[in-house]
């Protein structure tokens, strides 16, 4: 069975994608197809979201396992199928295509091809410019310096790697009267 699956944006006017995929394939199948049709790299942390006939999100898909309990349910793109929640056409989905913007993508399957199959995804639609992809900078670490031993010495949460600038504490220095410690009522 092949789905016919077409998404859309609200802010790209004119937008619209459809790609055909085989019911075996995976979630994660998908995904890496909505990128290359869009023109988007990968490194996100994207997710599905099994939605009902409101758009109300249902079940989500996840690009890694992001469960913290193992009682729930949870489902990965890479070992979830089509098939496995996609069963009739009209079937609705959200693809968050940017968690940090909170920017998706709403999919619908157009149509549903029984006794076909499909090898690989492969886009039979494309309209419109797809939404401009956001890239976040991210600030690189510094690398850790070593000593003459060669032990790591990493620099502190504001910056600092020397401190021989800095005079040392003195409990001379500290006024005591000047603090005043309560038994908890106020």
């Amino acid at each position: 069975m092949v789905f016919v699956i077409k998404f859309v944006c609200e802010e790209a006017e004119g937008f619209v994608r459809e790609i055909s995929i085989d019911s075996e394939a995976t979630f994660f199948n998908l995904h890496r197809m909505i990128l290359a049709s869009c023109g988007y790299s990968e490194g996100q942390m994207n997710s599905f979201f099994i939605c009902d006939n409101d758009w109300e999100r249902q079940q989500e898909i996840t690009l890694e396992d992001m469960s913290l309990d193992p009682s729930q349910d949870s489902y990965v793109m890479d070992e979830t199928r089509l098939s496995e929640f996609i069963e009739d056409k009209g079937q609705k989905m959200e693809y968050i295509f940017d968690t940090f913007a909170g920017r998706s993508f709403f999919l619908n399957v157009k149509e549903v091809r029984l006794g076909e199959s499909l090898a690989l995804p492969q886009v039979s639609r494309s309209v419109g410019d797809a939404p401009e992809e956001i890239h976040i900078e991210v600030e690189e670490p510094t690398p850790a310096k070593r000593t003459k031993k060669g032990a790591e010495l990493a620099d502190d949460d504001f910056g600092f790697d020397d401190f021989s600038s800095y005079s040392s504490y003195n409990d001379d220095e500290l006024d005591l009267e000047s603090f005043e410690i309560s038994d908890g009522e106020y």
